[in-house]
């Protein structure tokens, strides 16, 4: 089955978890604005292999950095909603800092702190996401 990775990267570089997920929310709060930010990622087969598409994205609010798209939808409840036009990517490359709050990573409708799966944060370090065999 194919799933999902996450693997520090640079110096540190190994995989620290495999998840048997077809898709996920990658979650964060922007550093300044204090505004949450969820992208949908699901994995997807393409003639070079498993890639990660993003299908869906949403901001709760705007503010600097943060404005939405044009073609963004504003819900009921305040948040924009939209629908990126990336091709499917090979990996997500994930800057963590411990100077700003961490990702989350969703999935089951339930969100889980970044730290939890992938370990603690280290200043200036990088984990990669990226369509994997799970077992």
């Amino acid at each position: 089955m194919i799933g999902v990775c996450l693997a520090a990267a640079g110096l540190a570089a190994g995989l620290t978890a495999s998840l048997p997920l077809q898709s996920f929310t990658l979650a964060w709060t922007h550093s300044i604005e204090k505004i949450r930010w969820e992208e949908d990622y699901r994995v997807v087969q393409t003639a070079d292999g498993a890639r990660l598409q993003l299908t869906e994205a949403r901001i709760q609010g705007s503010g600097a950095g943060m404005e939405p798209p044009p073609d963004a939808v504003l819900t009921k409840n305040g948040d924009w909603h939209y629908r990126p036009s990336l091709p499917p990517l090979q990996r997500l490359h994930l800057a963590r800092s411990g100077y700003t709050a961490d990702y989350e990573i969703c999935w089951s409708g339930i969100c889980r702190p970044m730290a939890e799966i992938a370990g603690p944060v280290g200043t200036g370090s990088v984990l990669d996401i990226f369509p994997c065999p799970v077992h």
